[in-house]
């Protein structure tokens, strides 16, 4: 078998495992990484038609959000973030629908296919650690042909503030 056959059959068995399982396509975004993330700290998956919002599901049966990465070091980049029409909506958003509405987030480093580093932070401290971060941009994307908000939980406020699970 050449090296092209190999990728098409192992692709063509993930496929089959993930809709076996109702996991969802497991190629779209970082899909394949949050269901490893899943298995790996024991969590399920979210109904395979939710690709907005939680990345997966603790033992609890709460929503949770994962962020990975492949660096030498952990770190969870929050990109993309809807712009409301005022600070005040802002925050009421990030509160209630995008950070601290999941109790759990969770930093995944990934190193040569393999999930080697794992951190929790509650949805609260997230909140705390990007709030100062984003508002900080609020103004400055407002009047922008695409305005997103966008910042990154650090390595060291991950090490200072999260519970290393992994």
């Amino acid at each position: 078998m050449t090296p092209e056959q190999k990728f098409a059959k192992l692709y063509k068995e993930m496929w089959d495992l993930c809709q076996e399982n109702e996991w969802g396509d497991p190629f779209s975004y970082a899909r394949a990484k949050e269901i490893y993330a899943t298995c790996a700290l024991g969590h399920s998956m979210p109904a395979p038609d939710a690709y907005s919002g939680a990345d997966g599901i603790n033992e609890k049966g709460e929503g949770v959000e994962y962020k990975s990465t492949i660096g030498k070091s952990i770190k969870g980049s929050y990109t993309g973030i809807s712009v409301q029409p005022t600070w005040e909506e802002q925050d009421r958003y990030l509160r209630e629908e995008k950070i601290a509405k999941y109790p759990e987030h969770y930093y995944n480093r990934f190193e040569d296919g393999k999930l080697v580093e794992s951190w929790k932070l509650t949805g609260q401290q997230v909140y705390e650690i990007l709030g100062p971060k984003l508002k900080d941009k609020f103004s400055t994307v407002l009047n922008q042909k695409d305005p997103r908000l966008s910042a990154t939980v650090t390595t060291g406020e991950i090490h200072q503030y999260g519970k290393r699970v992994l």
